[in-house]
């Protein structure tokens, strides 16, 4: 008779999910499944609303990253009225998004990640998790919540809001920078790059060696991987073309409005939520661990695996140092972590550039827009992967049809791929133990879910 392990809830990522282990009469893994419990229905219930009304609706999908949802609502609305929002607007833009995926990053390393590895994946969770990390780094801990609470505070006293935004719209965003401001924070963004460079050298003298082991065990998977790349083929967060690789390394690039000629979604009875997968590659798609078909991967480790190269100094570094250790495309899923540092880096980088830029101060910050029957598709890089808004309106600029893909659910696939793994790789006649199953929680972690 066939027995079932249920972990419920998944510990220390953002949002609500489980895992059910199917054994077989040996107590060996026959299947394993990730279930993500949340049912929202946002394409249906914004049918029928303004298009300048979605950046404001759309970012309570998520309050962890609301501006991620909020720039690419503002995207695909600039595109369904076919009009460019001013540099200083772009710019305005860019820097609400670097300034939440740096506070982003620091929360996903030192919170949610770093207790598996600073306190050990095997150690008793009531220990095993951020008070644990305060109690072992307690001065690395208090900087990390100062530095969480300052970016907020900075995206908070410019734009507004820190989460749910309502600085961004279609045609550029709602008010200019002033050079006051600007000073204000240009005395703010230093203190985040240079943390940004001690996590990344912290984590690879004090974190990563520890996982080693693990690393060629847990979550191991050889599928695709999609993000953005800018012509050149640097990786940018905001704005490119999207670029589809093969677990080979091949890749095909397209633009973002092209993306449902290379991407299906297919649906599975026991989950809500869909699976994306490559329908251009034209084997279809399965969950089959001994050959996947049509699976790729998004988020950090699928970003750098997809670029050529980093936009900023200090990350290209990191890139060099990373690709001459694991190569090209890099396949060993507790890399996302290392990945999510070396973005970590740029995003820091970028932010300080964009301070810099006399231009970001510009008044001119919005394009007038009229009512129009279009379409729009408005991507960015979510800190949780590549993050679609395809929109559709009719002549009164109202939203006819809606059509998100986030970046949780482009991995949904992955995931399930990774638990299966892990399951089947450590669990053998019955036999498991707490540190066994949150292994399996880890192989989810390292996709920040």
């Amino acid at each position: 008779m066939e027995n079932v392990i249920n972990i419920q809830p998944i510990t220390r990522i953002e949002g609500h999910a489980k895992v059910a282990i199917h054994l077989d009469d040996a107590g060996n893994v026959a299947d394993a499944r990730l279930h993500v419990q949340s049912f929202r229905g946002f394409e249906k219930f914004c049918v029928g609303r303004p298009a300048e009304e979605m950046p404001r609706i759309v970012c309570h999908i998520c309050g962890i990253c609301p501006w991620a949802h909020h720039l690419a609502s503002s995207k695909a609305g600039d595109a369904c009225f076919g009009v460019t929002p001013p540099p200083a607007a772009i710019k305005l833009r860019r820097l609400m998004q670097m300034l939440a995926y740096v506070g982003d990053k620091l929360l996903n390393f030192y919170f949610l990640a770093a207790p598996d590895f600073v306190i050990g994946p095997d150690a008793d969770y009531s220990v095993r998790n951020v008070m644990g990390i305060i109690g072992a780094a307690p001065d690395i801990a208090k900087k990390v919540v100062h530095l969480r609470h300052l970016t907020a505070q900075i995206i908070e006293k410019f734009a507004g809001r820190a989460i749910h935004p309502t600085f961004s719209m279609p045609g550029g965003v709602s008010k200019p920078m002033t050079e006051t401001e600007r000073q204000d924070i240009l005395g703010h963004v230093d203190e985040l790059l240079e943390f940004s460079k001690f996590t990344i050298q912290f984590a690879k003298e004090n974190v990563f060696p520890k996982y080693m082991d693990a690393i060629k065990t847990i979550g191991v998977i050889e599928v695709g991987y999609l993000g953005t790349v800018t012509d050149d083929g640097a990786l940018d967060f905001y704005d490119g073309k999207l670029r589809l690789m093969k677990p080979d390394g091949s890749y095909d690039d397209f633009a973002y409005d092209q993306y449902l000629d290379y991407l299906g979604e297919h649906v599975e009875p026991w989950s809500y939520q869909k699976f994306p997968y490559a329908k251009s590659w034209g084997d279809g798609f399965s969950l089959d661990l001994d050959n996947p078909s049509g699976i790729y991967r998004s988020n950090t480790l699928s970003r750098i695996n997809v670029c050529d190269k980093m936009a900023t100094p200090q990350a290209q570094a990191e890139l060099e140092e990373f690709r001459e250790a694991f190569g090209r495309p890099a396949h060993l899923t507790l890399l996302y972590h290392y990945a999510r540092l070396i973005e970590l880096v740029q995003c820091a980088e970028q932010m300080v550039e964009l301070v810099n830029d006399p231009e970001i101060t510009d008044p001119n910050v919005r394009t007038k827009i009229e009512p129009r029957a279009g379409r729009g598709v408005g991507c960015v890089e979510a800190p949780r992967g590549t993050l679609i808004h395809d929109y559709e309106t009719d002549e009164n600029g109202l939203i006819t049809k809606a059509n998100l893909i986030v970046g949780t659910t482009h991995n949904n696939a992955a995931m399930n791929l990774s638990v299966k793994q892990t399951a089947q790789e450590l669990i053998k006649d019955g036999i498991y133990d707490e540190g066994i199953l949150n292994k399996v929680e880890m192989s989810i972690r390292a996709y920040d879910p």
